[in-house]
């Protein structure tokens, strides 16, 4: 029982969470390698959050757009990476929400890690009544694009959908132990902890890294009908008509069934988008968000 851990997660986060937390080899290794290195885990994880740019904010174009809402919203940037995604990270960084997953949010996410890399920013702020990843996370809107507001940071990046919603943010100080962890390994978690202290702006460089990830993956768009016509326009190549019903949702959701089931080559951004639209998103779940 690791008991100076579950002391200091008692003032990152609720109960149950830190209880949860203390058996977590990722929120274990950031805590034990910012106690070696004579920084209070506290003050780090309050002032101070990441944000995941996700290969669709890439593909987007939204990675300015995302630094300069973080300049005016009062957040600088303090470290930036560049990181190859893949299906163990996002399954280490949902892990204790994607078992309510369906598995066709799943196979989509798997999708979406491969199209790009990802950029990862550390952020701070000055001193407010909230931790920084409290208040990021307020400010950067909700996953169902339903429920965003102007002045957030989805709402500003577009109301694409409940699984391309762009980035994504430690929801409390604990989380921020943790994902420090799924993004870095030990050697640059200590050079990203350092640049954080040290806290000059490095927008710079993030911006320079969104050109790079800009140069290599190409712009694409989020249209549900272009989505299904480039698919359909897969499907004709391959001697494969276009079913009756295929412009409708229950019609695309079995287009995209089919074509897994029978290993079809599909443009793998087209069928993100599509499947976003038509997919569920949630175990047992009948309806699709849109």
């Amino acid at each position: 029982m690791n008991e100076p851990l579950r002391d200091l997660l008692a003032t990152l986060t609720s109960p149950e969470k830190a209880a949860a937390y203390a058996e977590d080899t990722y929120v274990q290794e950031t805590a034990e390698q910012l106690d070696r290195l004579g920084v209070d885990a506290t003050k780090f994880t309050r002032e101070h959050s990441l944000l995941l740019l996700k290969p669709d904010a890439v593909v987007a174009r939204a990675v300015r757009p995302t630094l300069e809402w973080l300049r005016d919203n009062g957040f600088r940037v303090v470290a930036a990476r560049r990181l190859a995604a893949d299906r163990h990270m996002i399954r280490a960084l949902w892990y204790f929400a994607w078992n309510i997953a369906s598995p066709e949010r799943r196979r989509l996410a798997d999708l979406l890690a491969g199209i790009c890399d990802v950029l990862v920013l550390v952020v701070h702020a000055d001193d407010g009544a909230l931790p920084v990843p409290v208040r990021f996370t307020e400010a950067k809107g909700a996953t169902d694009p339903r429920k965003r507001r102007p002045g957030e940071l989805r709402h500003l990046l577009g109301n694409h959908s409940y699984l391309l919603n762009l980035v994504h943010t430690p929801d409390d100080p604990a989380d921020v132990l943790r994902e420090l962890a799924i993004y870095f390994d030990e050697r640059v978690r200590a050079a990203v902890i350092a640049e954080a202290g040290i806290g000059a702006d490095r927008t710079d460089e993030a911006a320079a890294i969104a050109d790079d990830l800009y140069a290599e993956a190409p712009a694409r768009g989020f249209d549900r009908a272009a989505a299904l016509h480039r698919i359909l326009d897969d499907l004709a190549r391959a001697g494969i008509a276009a079913p009756p019903d295929a412009e409708t949702t229950t019609g695309s959701a079995r287009l995209l069934h089919a074509a897994w089931a029978e290993g079809r080559a599909l443009d793998p951004w087209s069928v993100i988008v599509l499947g976003s639209y038509v997919l569920p998103m949630r175990t047992g779940q009948s309806e699709v968000r849109s």
